[in-house]
């Protein structure tokens, strides 16, 4: 799938991916924070966080830069939103961190993930409507879909239950945050694509790449 943009204005595209990129930091770290359970990919942050001894962030970053170790004998290739998205979530998730903290009573913690996962769905919205590459880890779901030829839920299911298994054995946070986060993201994102009007199937406008 692709996305065509509603403005081709490289300007726009970069603001786009720019802004999305922060919300969706911000928005993992307010997960995080709720301590009800992450998305399976923060899951596995948080395992290699609390093994390694170094931040959500850096271990966010740490993932990203491996994971597109993996694109390479699958043959894909990056975009320049791809790199961003590598490095800044991590920076970004880090920096929301140091001003949130987790609150005590357990319906601010739900009101605090509800917030993250919201702000995650309209991120992602951004992102895509950048249309500057996939983020590392859809990219190399897409990459072993079409090597393996197995379904896009097969792939997707199967890395999700390995990073969330691996991650929880480190000591990732798993919860209800984790189920909610994977049976609402879906529909939520789709929502948030038709919000911003970025439709999907029909090849983007091209304009020139940052340099």
């Amino acid at each position: 799938m692709q996305a065509i943009l509603v403005s081709g204005h490289l300007g726009v595209r970069l603001g786009r991916l720019f802004t999305g990129l922060f919300l969706y930091g911000t928005a993992i770290a307010l997960m995080i924070r709720a301590s009800l359970g992450s998305s399976p990919w923060d899951v596995f942050g948080q395992g290699v966080s609390r093994t390694v001894g170094i931040s959500f962030g850096a271990a966010t970053i740490a993932i990203s830069a491996t994971v597109l170790l993996l694109w390479i004998p699958l043959k894909q290739r990056p975009g320049f939103g791809t790199v961003a998205n590598a490095v800044l979530v991590g920076i970004f998730a880090d920096l929301a961190m140091l001003v949130l903290d987790t609150p005590s009573p357990l319906l601010l913690q739900a009101a605090m993930f509800l917030a993250g996962l919201l702000m995650l769905a309209l991120a992602s919205a951004l992102y895509i409507g950048a249309g500057m590459g996939p983020g590392p880890r859809d990219g190399l779901m897409t990459g072993l879909v079409r090597v393996t030829g197995a379904p896009v839920w097969v792939v997707r299911t199967s890395l999700e239950l390995l990073v969330v298994i691996v991650g929880w054995s480190l000591g990732g946070v798993v919860g209800i945050g984790t189920v909610v986060f994977a049976v609402f993201i879906g529909p939520l994102v789709q929502q948030a694509l038709k919000l911003l009007s970025v439709e999907l199937d029909k090849p983007p406008r091209r304009t020139a790449a940052p340099n």
